[in-house]
């Protein structure tokens, strides 16, 4: 029965060491110059350096397999990642047409032909398109937002990239797609759905203004979106691939833009999603270089990434950090301490975990000023380094208008689902009590 928990307790901390974290790169900067592999490895590098992350953020999503300004070139990103140690979760653009996207497979079997098992083994995942589906819906119709693919054509390009990877060493590699929640509560995408292994979700509480979406709601608005996408998933994992909170921009109706909210957001989202062990690619590292997107979501000022500091405090809370310590220390004494004095000291754990709340308060002493400090880390000055970095490979423009009565997707008294078809992607209502609002 010892051995038995054991085990337990050991499959749950490999799953919550084994989740990706990481943040979407785009191939190109603002102004469109494109990326080179040294730009990509100093990203890489840096994202794995961010005070206050532990060095978990080593994955990098992409968004093609094609070099920015070519149409048949391999994506510089490669041979970065494979220099840096990065993994990736590979992305191949699917609304450009057949010709085009015939080009992403001929650079996705360049890559395994170049690097072979060094690149292979770094491979995550395949995403075969990123929000097709969300750009041909009335609202992404609606708000200009490009070329867009529907589910056949979606299904044909994941059956060829299977069938072009099953005698290489990319062929158990797990094949999804990334869209927004109300593209897979549409039923009418139910084919994709069953086509892929794994579902990405980009979701933004920032953007659901015909709902409350200030700070306070921003963790119950993300896990209504997370759980709608789990809920048609057949079971299949849903990873989250984009989401973020603008760290400068306008307000959009409740929802404001700013350093200190992105930390809220940071604290009661991306690390409400490290602890539980669900694979997370934020958006963004850097993307205020080269331009000024508004709003914009960069964790980081403009300026060299070495150079530079966070806009905001990126640690996760100590509770978490200190449960998984515990627990790691426990398998780790599990082979040298008898069963029944780990025992005692896991239940003496537990007393002390349950009584702290009880105990005073740390006092200050003086001038050593014990209690730590819950200060935010300051906004550095930017600075203009010898390399500069932009996280976009598209711009990320999305409408705060209302959407109309029959684009909006709302939630009854028991949680169905309607107006399947016509959904507001960035928009939806849902009930809201602020007061009831709480982080996961």
């Amino acid at each position: 029965m010892w051995s038995a928990s054991l085990l337990s307790l050991a499959a749950v901390l490999s799953a919550a060491t084994a989740a990706l974290q990481g943040f979407n790169y785009g191939a190109s900067f603002a102004d469109n110059t494109p990326k080179h592999q040294a730009d990509f490895e100093y990203e890489f590098n840096a994202a794995k350096q961010l005070h206050g992350t532990n060095g978990q953020f080593t994955s990098a999503r992409i968004y093609t397999m094609i070099q920015s300004g070519t149409t048949n070139e391999l994506i510089e990103a490669i041979p970065a990642a494979v220099n840096t140690h990065t993994t990736l979760l590979l992305g191949l653009w699917a609304s450009g047409g057949p010709e085009l996207f015939a080009n992403e497979i001929a650079m996705l079997q360049k890559a395994v032909q170049l690097y072979g098992t060094a690149f292979t083994d770094l491979v995550v995942g395949i995403s075969v398109g990123s929000e097709d589906l969300y750009r041909i819906s009335p609202t992404g119709i609606k708000n200009l937002s490009g070329v867009g693919a529907g589910p056949d054509t979606l299904v044909s390009y994941i059956q060829l990239v299977r069938a072009t990877i099953q005698t290489t060493g990319l062929a158990r590699k797990p094949i999804g797609h990334v869209d927004t929640w109300t593209a897979y509560v549409n039923q009418s995408n139910n084919a994709l759905i069953d086509a892929v292994d794994w579902i990405g979700v980009d979701a933004y509480p920032y953007f659901q203004t015909t709902m409350v979406n200030d700070i306070v709601s921003a963790n119950k608005s993300f896990y209504d979106a997370y759980d709608y996408t789990v809920r048609v998933s057949l079971g299949k994992p849903v990873w989250v691939t984009e989401t973020g909170w603008p760290v400068s921009g306008p307000s959009a109706f409740m929802a404001v833009a700013s350093a200190e909210n992105a930390r809220i957001y940071w604290e009661d989202v991306s690390c409400s999603l490290i602890s539980k062990g669900i694979n997370l690619y934020y958006y963004t590292l850097q993307d205020v270089q080269m331009g000024a997107p508004s709003p914009s979501f960069g964790i980081m000022p403009g300026g060299d990434l070495s150079q530079v500091n966070p806009l905001f405090d990126l640690t996760c809370g100590a509770n978490t950090v200190s449960t998984l310590s515990i627990s790691v220390l426990f398998l780790l004494l599990s082979s040298a301490l008898s069963p029944l004095l780990l025992l005692f000291l896991y239940n003496l754990s537990i007393i002390s975990s349950a009584l702290s709340p009880f105990l005073p308060a740390p006092s200050k002493c003086g001038p050593c000023a014990c209690t730590p400090s819950t200060q935010l880390i300051p906004v550095p000055t930017e600075r203009v380094g010898p390399w500069i970095a932009d996280a976009n490979r598209y711009a990320k423009v999305f409408s705060s208008s209302t959407a109309s009565s029959t684009e909006i997707l709302t939630r009854t008294e028991s949680s169905i689902l309607t107006a399947s078809n016509k959904v507001s992607t960035h928009s939806y209502a849902l009930k809201t009590d602020v007061s009831q609002a709480s982080c996961r």
